[in-house]
């Protein structure tokens, strides 16, 4: 059957509760272990199922259940990709700590454990489960280009998605062990690319600032809305937690940062943590994650072939 338009939904991070309500709001009905969607849609996800939330099992079956079926279509989040490199033994080391370092003590192997502790607990860290997730999220694409509209978790940036597509890692091509290890190699244009493509665009502070994330931990770098081409300052791109602004007091603007309008298809992201009432970006791109992780509702895009994004286009859900 024909794809007559897509669902959209942002970052789940294991609230199942959420998921399932949203779905039932835009019309999809319990069908195995996963849910149908209404005739002619198809139901994308833009990552970040995992880490966080109390039903991480049951978001993963969902997801997994639809996707077989046809109904559904995964973008790899970070945290997918974190997964993956958080069981995969780092050569550097010769197998005592893994690509993603959380076995040698030290502070980085503490938040890497914390950050990923409740997806280890719900899976039992190291059981056949826990494997088998960890290998189906190696099929999810690093972005999808829908022919109309495009998704991706953190930004869309056409040379990092042709630095992936040229190194074997596109939509139908799962990520292979090669290409895995040049994602983690800093020297590597794949490193830079599937950052771009899974955590967005990040700018250095200057010496001595930094930026207190969700988790009390301390980021030497800014988030930048790259989407952002009105912008007439930096303080307008920087996507930080309320409170921070102060840290960029004083910052200019770099002169290699270049921000140009969005050409072409529409795009959908997630990975930003914004918070309040669901609203579009611009009628070129949307940000649907508005924390469900946290304590926000889990926001959704209904897209039925629309060049210019619409606010009245959202749909979103949160128990209560």
């Amino acid at each position: 059957m024909a794809i007559e338009g897509y669902d959209i939904v942002g970052d789940v991070h294991g609230h199942a509760d959420k998921l399932e309500g949203l779905l039932r709001k835009l019309g999809y009905v319990p069908h195995g272990r996963g849910y149908r969607p209404p005739v002619g849609r198809q139901l994308i996800f833009l990552g970040d199922l995992i880490d966080r939330g109390p039903q991480q099992l049951r978001v993963l079956e969902i997801a997994r259940s639809m996707m077989d079926d046809g109904d559904a279509r995964v973008v790899m989040g970070n945290h997918e990709f974190n997964a993956i490199g958080y069981v995969t033994p780092d050569p550097a080391t010769h197998g005592r700590d893994c690509l993603r370092p959380n076995r040698i003590p030290s502070v980085k192997a503490t938040k890497n454990r914390e950050q990923h502790g409740a997806f280890l607990e719900q899976v039992m860290e190291g059981s056949v489960r826990h494997r088998e997730w960890v290998e189906w999220f190696r099929q999810l694409p690093p972005c999808l280009d829908l022919e109309g509209i495009r998704a991706v978790h953190g930004c869309w940036d056409q040379e990092a998605v042709e630095v992936l597509r040229e190194n074997g890692w596109s939509a139908g091509r799962m990520l292979d062990e090669p290409t895995l290890h040049a994602a983690y190699d800093k020297q590597s244009r794949v490193q830079w690319a599937r950052n771009l493509l899974t955590c967005g665009l990040e700018l250095a502070l200057p010496q001595g600032r930094f930026i207190t994330g969700k988790g009390g931990h301390q980021h030497k770098e800014v988030r930048i809305a790259n989407w952002r081409h009105w912008a007439m300052g930096l303080h307008e791109l920087a996507l930080v937690p309320k409170g921070q602004e102060e840290q960029l007091k004083g910052m200019e603007w770099p002169a290699e940062l270049v921000i140009s309008a969005i050409e072409g298809s529409p795009i959908v992201v997630g990975h930003h943590w914004f918070t309040g009432h669901p609203t579009i970006e611009s009628p070129k791109l949307a940000c649907l994650d508005y924390s469900a992780g946290a304590g926000g509702p889990l926001v959704g895009y209904r897209w039925d072939g629309e060049t210019q994004l619409r606010n009245d286009k959202l749909v979103w859900f949160s128990p209560g």
